[in-house]
């Protein structure tokens, strides 16, 4: 693939020396300064064409994380799935225990994993400043060229603030302007950065093509289509509606395919169908490149457990499906059950809960919207190309974590050693682009934006839009004779939409359904303020079964919307500098 750092260790390695200081690291010490000389023939070598372009690279590879920490990964699969309610962490207690708290919402300061990911997303922002810095200095770049990298160093830039501000909110802002450390580590956490994020991003919409010569950089949409998502996040709905107006009626990848929904929902999480027309910002993978943190690392945990040959990875059960998430697929008439009585002893999908592996197996006959089967792996369905799901078999411990297995971004039987990377502990690395944003959440997230401007219709059609790819059921899990796997039933929604409240209930469920599992239902329930009551909620129906994990776990309204400044980062800087969040 495209951005394969080991193709630039020497400027990673510059970047990472000068950028060390500038984002507050543990490993911020004098060490560093003491390679000054050659940091400064380094600067000196980088202010070219090559060199910025080179800098540009190392500062698209932070996407994927730069510690190798799992918490780094963009699909937010702890913060975002497993917080939010999709997921538990899942296989053992004593398994990566870290996130045990995370999951409970008891997590303190001092928690090490959400150190690194601030470290994580900093360091991307501080090669973004280098990129400018060097440009700047730069004497071989035309002006087209200059431009184009600006802007796209700045999309990249407004990338990682933005996922700091939903994780932490209150975070510092560094720009290029600030080289001098003693003045980098006096800025405090205390200013309102969403205008500096949607000005990145502005820029960034302004000045960049349509269409680039290489896959996996980004385009003028991607940039607008993130500006319109900060909008959403701030609520700003008129602003947002303009630009999503003009995203899906004009917007195309960066390879110059107009906009649209992937027809079969299965191939959205396809390496072989990567860089489709639903990629609007996403992260290129890589394999065989001599580091598997090219390629999908943060996902190496999260396969079935103990599959051996006959499923993927072989390791290792984290990031289990939630029951609340699987009951969420139940449907009536076709259509979500919107008053949350999924759970209801009455319509909860049959779970096999407690049954042993090789007991016989009662598929459940009710009704169920068919992305489940491709969203969750459950026993006695397909999984993929591999067996069917067998249930205990390739759950490491049922009774912690339940019985369901993760099953987007899941590699196929089909792609091992082709697409797939087994040079490391487990088999399961493959080049696997991760969508950070893909075109039916542009979509729901216009849907949104149609509802809070009073145009229930138009926010119909877009959920329509998404749920008719759904009920194509030519693509819907199939039993090895063809008949479906399951009793699938999913409709349009054919009424017209006549209340704001019921029509705002509707996208966001729907989003919930399409989204599941890709890291953004946390961050959704925050912004929608209806974090606690939804999560309590979880807990409580988690609770009765998962007992050991869930029981006495309860979110706080006013604390638990996001996550501790580290303390590691406020002994750096000085409590007078940075403010611990509320709760805390």
């Amino acid at each position: 693939m495209i951005f394969n750092m080991n193709n630039i260790n020497h400027y990673k390695k510059v970047l990472l020396t000068l950028a060390a200081c500038a984002v507050f690291m543990v490993s911020c010490k004098d060490e560093f300064l003491e390679v000054a000389p050659t940091g400064s023939l380094a600067n000196a070598q980088l202010a070219t064409k090559a060199g910025v372009e080179g800098a540009l690279i190392g500062t698209y590879s932070a996407l994927n994380g730069v510690f190798g920490n799992r918490f780094e990964g963009p699909n937010h699969w702890i913060t975002g799935t497993i917080c939010g309610g999709d997921a538990n962490k899942g296989t053992d207690p004593g398994d990566y225990s870290s996130i045990n708290p995370v999951q409970r919402y008891e997590t303190d300061p001092t928690q090490g994993d959400l150190n690194n990911f601030w470290r994580g997303r900093y360091e991307g922002v501080a090669r973004a400043n280098e990129v400018l810095r060097l440009l700047a200095a730069a004497t071989d770049v035309s002006a087209d060229d200059a431009t184009r990298i600006s802007a796209e160093a700045r999309l990249l830039r407004g990338h990682y603030y933005f996922d700091l501000k939903k994780h932490y909110n209150n975070i510092p802002y560094i720009d290029e302007t600030l080289t001098n450390p003693e003045e980098i580590a006096a800025v405090p956490n205390s200013a309102d950065v969403w205008g500096k994020i949607e000005a990145d991003f502005q820029f960034a919409m302004d000045n960049l093509p349509e269409t680039m010569s290489q896959a996996g950089r980004n385009n003028k949409w991607a940039a607008a289509s993130y500006l319109a998502k900060a909008y959403v996040f701030q609520g700003k709905w008129a602003q947002a509606k303009s630009l999503f107006d003009n995203i899906i009626a004009n917007g195309q990848t960066v390879n110059g395919k107009k906009y649209g929904l992937v027809p079969a929902y299965a191939e959205i999480y396809n390496a072989a169908n990567d860089n489709h027309e639903e990629a609007v910002f996403d992260v290129e993978a890589a394999i065989n490149s001599g580091s598997t943190q090219n390629a999908n690392y943060f996902d190496d945990l999260n396969y079935p457990y103990n599959t051996g040959s006959d499923g993927p990875g072989n390791c290792c059960g984290f990031n289990q499906p939630s029951f609340d998430l699987v009951n969420a697929f139940r449907t009536s008439g076709g259509l979500p059950l919107l008053d949350n009585s999924y759970n209801d002893d009455a319509n909860a999908v049959k779970h096999d809960y407690g049954v042993e592996a090789g007991d016989p197996f009662e598929p459940d006959a009710g009704p169920l919207d068919p992305r489940l089967d491709h969203s969750v792996g459950r026993r006695g369905i397909p999984y993929l190309d591999w067996i069917p799901h067998p249930g205990k078999a390739w759950i490491r411990n049922q009774a912690y974590a339940g019985p369901f297995s993760p099953k987007k971004y899941i590699y196929y039987k089909s792609q091992e050693n082709t697409l797939t990377d087994g040079s490391s502990w487990t088999r399961g690395y493959s080049t696997m682009n991760y969508t950070i944003i893909r075109f039916a959440d542009v979509l729901l997230m216009a849907a949104e934006a149609e509802v809070e401007a009073g145009s229930l219709e138009k926010a119909r059609e877009y959920v329509n839009m998404v749920r008719a790819r759904a009920a194509n059921s030519d693509h819907w899990v199939k039993n090895p004779d063809g008949s479906n796997a399951a009793n699938y039933q999913i409709e349009l929604y054919n009424d017209p939409w006549t209340d704001q409240g019921v029509a705002r209930t509707a996208v966001r469920f729907e989003r919930r359904l399409e989204l599941s599992g890709e890291g953004h239902r946390f961050f959704d329930l925050v912004r929608w303020g209806i974090a606690e009551e939804t999560l309590n909620a979880y807990l409580q129906n988690e609770a009765k079964i998962l007992v050991t994990k869930f029981g006495g776990a309860s979110f706080t309204a006013g604390k638990n919307e996001y996550y501790p400044i580290p303390q590691t980062q406020i002994d750096i800087q000085g409590a007078d500098v940075l403010t611990q969040n509320p709760g805390y």
